[in-house]
C-alpha cells in the first residue's frame, strides 16, 4: 500500500514539475544562457509542451505502472472506481497522494521562478484558465470531452485483449493529442491535481477558476468509464480475466 501511494505521489510530482515546467520555461521565447544576452531562442510552443506531457506520462507508465498502475490523475482514478477496478478506500488515498504530489511539484516550480532566476513564460505558472480564448461553458465542455477521450484510451489499452507492451505509448500519444487541442484554448487540464497545484501558488484568477478544472475532468472520467463499459469485450469467459490499469493488491507488494 505505501509503495503504491508513494509511486502516485512521485509520479504526479514528476508530471507537474517536468511537463508543466516545460510550459513554464519554454512556451514563450527564452534567452539562451550560452549565447549573448540579447539572443532569443525560439519558443517550444504548443507542440513542444504537448509532447513534453505525453513523453513524461509515457515514461511514468512504464516506470511505475507495475507498482500503482500509474494513475497520477484523479480523473483516471475516478474512472477506475466507476469501472470497479479499484476499491473506494484505495481510490481515495490515491487522490490524496496525487494532489500532494502536484502541490509539491508546483511548489518546486514556484521556487524556480521566484528564487532561481527562471522566467515564467506562461505568466501564470502553467495554470489553466478561461475567458480569453474560450468561455466558461466552452472550457467545461472541452475538458469533459478531452478527459473522457483520454481516459477512455487508458481503460481500453489496459484491458485484457489490448497489446499490453504498447499501452504506455498509446497513453502518452493520446495525452499529446488532447494537449495540442486544449493548450491554445484553456491550457489543457484533463487532470484535477495538475490544475490545482499550480493554481494554489499562482492565486488570482487561476485559483478562482480552478474549480472548473477539477470538476470537469472528474465528470470526464465518469463518462470514460461509461464508454468503456458499453464498448469493451463482453465475452463472459473474459470478464474475470480483464486486467486493469492498477494491479490487484495481491499482485504488487505493499
Amino acid at each position: 500500500m505505501a509503495k503504491k501511494l508513494l509511486a502516485e505521489f512521485i509520479g504526479t510530482f514528476a508530471l507537474v514539475f517536468l511537463a508543466v515546467g516545460a510550459a513554464v520555461s519554454g512556451i514563450g521565447a527564452a534567452r539562451d544562457a550560452t549565447a549573448t544576452a540579447d539572443f532569443i531562442v525560439p519558443a517550444s510552443g504548443t507542440l513542444g509542451i504537448a509532447i513534453a506531457f505525453g513523453f513524461v506520462l509515457m515514461c511514468l507508465a512504464y516506470a511505475i505502472g507495475g507498482i500503482s498502475g500509474c494513475h497520477v490523475n484523479p480523473a483516471v482514478t475516478i474512472a477506475m472506481l466507476v469501472a470497479k477496478k479499484i476499491s473506494p478506500a484505495l481510490g481515495g488515498l490515491y487522490m490524496v497522494a496525487q494532489v500532494l504530489g502536484a502541490i509539491v511539484g508546483a511548489a518546486a516550480l514556484k521556487l524556480m521562478v521566484t528564487s532561481f532566476g527562471v522566467k515564467d513564460t506562461t505568466g501564470g505558472l502553467g495554470t489553466n484558465g478561461y475567458g480569453k480564448n474560450i468561455t466558461m461553458g466552452g472550457a467545461f465542455f472541452l475538458e469533459v470531452i478531452l478527459t473522457a477521450l483520454f481516459v477512455f484510451v487508458i481503460l481500453m489499452v489496459t484491458d485484457k485483449w489490448a497489446v499490453q507492451s504498447m499501452a504506455g505509448v498509446a497513453i502518452g500519444v493520446s495525452l499529446v493529442a488532447v494537449h495540442i487541442i486544449g493548450i491554445p484554448l484553456d491550457g489543457t487540464s484533463v487532470n484535477p491535481a495538475r490544475s490545482l497545484g499550480p493554481a494554489l501558488f499562482n492565486g488570482g484568477d487561476s485559483l478562482s477558476q480552478v474549480w472548473l478544472f477539477i470538476v470537469a475532468p472528474l465528470v470526464g472520467g465518469v463518462v470514460a468509464a461509461g464508454l468503456w463499459m458499453v464498448t469493451r469485450d463482453t465475452n463472459p469467459d473474459d470478464d474475470n480475466e480483464a486486467i486493469s490499469a492498477i494491479p490487484d493488491d495481491d499482485e504488487v507488494p505493499a
